[in-house]
């Protein structure tokens, strides 16, 4: 993003993300790298999984049960044609 002040489309947020959670995170990381507040990570994160683009996962860490989320091959696959789509724009 060449413009820190410029507005983010739901494309850019979802492949933050997406980005992220490649090596599977907790939620509360994707939410500070992906700049989105707590009503918005609910939204973002139900929606990806529902539909294919991140899966879920239980981690037991010191007695607590947390959930961790990471891309499917189908968000990786998404990322490759944001990133074939951004080309196209340089």
């Amino acid at each position: 993003m060449e413009n820190a002040t410029k507005r983010r489309d739901r494309h850019e947020i979802i492949a933050e993300i997406l980005n992220t959670a490649k090596d599977a995170k907790l939620k509360t990381h994707i939410m500070y790298k992906a700049k989105l507040s707590y009503a918005q990570i609910y939204e973002y994160l139900d929606k990806l999984v529902e539909d294919g683009f991140l899966e879920n996962m239980a981690i037991k860490r010191n007695k607590q049960i947390l959930t961790m989320y990471r891309t499917t091959q189908k968000g990786k696959e998404f990322l490759n044609h944001m990133e074939s789509v951004d080309e196209l724009f340089e």
